[in-house]
């Protein structure tokens, strides 16, 4: 009972509930609607408001349009007026212009047809010239006995003597005031350079002296039936010169660096005492490899007194065996070292980078070093060897060019060439047979005779200056420098020579009489 009353109870709050709702919601839409009404009316309202006010909008903006387009209409047609304006005035410009044309083609007109009436009078008159000088040609052709051809040569043999003359005098000026500035140069900076070196001259022979204690071991050297001897000579290519010289033996050999190794082997074997082939040959070994590390220490020791670094090894090594060759008596080792040493002296002089120069200067003659084992000039080798060790480009050119076998392309290689001649030609510093001696003082005195006008010649100083003697009935005195100039020429293209020759040419005329 008391569960039907609740089902009742709650089914009746559910149906007041619903009714409550209805009546709340139906009170809310009347509400909504009013509301939405007095919205639409207000928005009407607006509407018409904001269309009222953009219709003033779109007036104003419409007059005040319409007032821009009246002015720049306005503007517009002002333009064009004024454009008009200059267009009238560029066209009575153009007539007054055209007008001014016109007068100037009537002018040009007349002063043509009196420039041809002129041209036609010098035509006349031309012609009336050339007729009067071909009569004062033949006149004067008769007078002379030349005919124009022969006066025209005359002349041009006159002029050219004349100005052959004055050509040689202005040469020979310039050539002297040029060569007074470039001698005295030259000369302060080699003599500079020469006065802050100076080296030794070591003069090495092709053969070596070996003291002996005593005479007996001149027996012990040659061994029974000559082994001792022969095992020497085979082993290090050198021959043994064992004559009546008390107490010494000679060594025989082109090659320096044979000649040092069997001066030591010997030296070795006479201190110690046991001399057989056996010893002979272990000997000689050990002073193989002795001598390979020597050799780089003459290497290291030229590179020392230079100040240079950075050279490979293998190449320090051919420097080193650059001192047991020899050039025409000079020690190889010896000459690089003093034009390297000339070279930066002069490179510092003229501003050149100094280092580089003392490095082509020592390396100008490394081909020398193996020039003995491979074929090819030293210069060739020498350039093959820079280039294989990665040596700079200019100290190949050095190499390249120090001989005048290629044009050198640096001033540094330029001077490497001026201190190796340098070098060379210092007295003493080589050697040179008579014969050989002789030969380059008659050719050097051939070379001058045969050119002509030449009387006789002579080759003075060792060869360093040469006096011409020339005739002075075929020769004057500006043909005299002509004659200097074309010898010194001829000398620079048919010798080859150490140094400098001077020519002086020597034109004396002598009057003579006896009185009695």
């Amino acid at each position: 009972m008391d569960v039907l009353i609740s089902v009742l109870l709650i089914v009746l709050g559910l149906i007041v509930g619903f009714v409550v709702c209805y009546i709340v919601l139906n009170i809310k839409t009347k509400n909504t609607g009013k509301t939405v009404e007095k919205m639409l009316e207000n928005a009407k309202k607006e509407a018409e408001k904001v269309k009222r006010e953009s219709l003033f909008e779109a007036k104003e903006e419409i007059h005040k349009l319409k007032l821009e387009s009246e002015k720049e209409i306005k503007d517009r047609k002002k333009e064009i007026k004024d454009t008009e304006d200059r267009l009238i005035q560029r066209e009575n410009n153009m007539d007054k212009r055209d007008e001014l044309f016109q007068k100037r083609e009537l002018a040009l007109d007349e002063r043509e047809n009196n420039l041809s009436s002129k041209q036609s009078e010098i035509q006349d008159e031309r012609a009336k010239v050339e007729e009067v000088k071909k009569e004062q040609l033949e006149l004067l052709s008769k007078i002379s006995g030349f005919n124009k051809e022969q006066a025209k040569d005359l002349l041009m043999k006159r002029v050219e003597e004349e100005t052959s003359k004055d050509i040689a005098i202005y040469i020979k000026e310039r050539e002297d005031a040029a060569k007074l500035e470039a001698d005295k140069k030259a000369t302060d900076l080699i003599v500079l350079s020469m006065q802050r070196f100076a080296a030794d001259l070591a003069n090495e022979q092709t053969v070596t002296v070996v003291n002996l204690p005593n005479d007996e071991m001149k027996g012990r050297i040659i061994g029974r039936e000559g082994r001792n001897i022969r095992t020497i000579e085979a082993i290090t290519g050198v021959d043994l010169i064992i004559d009546d010289t008390p107490e010494a033996v000679v060594l025989s050999s082109f090659d320096p660096l044979r000649r040092e190794i069997a001066r030591v082997t010997l030296e070795t074997l006479i201190k110690d005492g046991r001399i057989h082939p056996t010893r002979i040959e272990e000997l000689y070994d050990k002073v193989c490899k002795d001598m390979k590390a020597k050799i780089t220490e003459y290497g290291n020791s030229a590179l020392f007194e230079l100040g240079l670094t950075k050279m490979d090894p293998e190449l320090i090594e051919l420097v080193g065996r650059l001192h047991f060759r020899t050039s025409y008596g000079q020690n190889a080792l010896q000459h690089s070292v003093e034009v390297a040493h000339l070279a930066g002296l002069i490179a510092g002089e003229l501003g050149q980078n100094i280092a580089l120069a003392k490095r082509a200067g020592l390396l100008h003659d490394i081909g020398k070093a193996i020039d003995h084992e491979i074929e090819g000039s030293h210069v060739e080798i020498g350039v093959d060897i820079a280039k294989k060790y990665n040596e700079h480009k200019v100290v190949i050119d050095g190499i390249a060019s120090h001989h005048g076998d290629k044009e050198a392309q640096s001033v540094i290689a330029v001077l490497v060439a001026v201190a190796d001649a340098l070098s060379a030609s210092r007295p003493g510093a080589r050697n040179d047979s008579l014969e050989n001696y002789l030969k380059r003082l008659e050719q050097l005195e051939n070379v001058a005779n045969e050119l002509p006008g030449i009387d006789h010649t002579f080759a003075v100083q060792a060869g360093r200056e040469l006096r011409v003697m020339v005739k002075p009935d075929q020769v004057d005195d500006a043909g005299a420098y002509k004659i200097a100039k074309d010898v010194k020429n001829k000398i620079e293209e048919t010798m080859q020579y150490p140094g400098t020759i001077k020519v002086t040419v020597i034109r004396e005329t002598r009057a003579q009489e006896e009185a009695k």
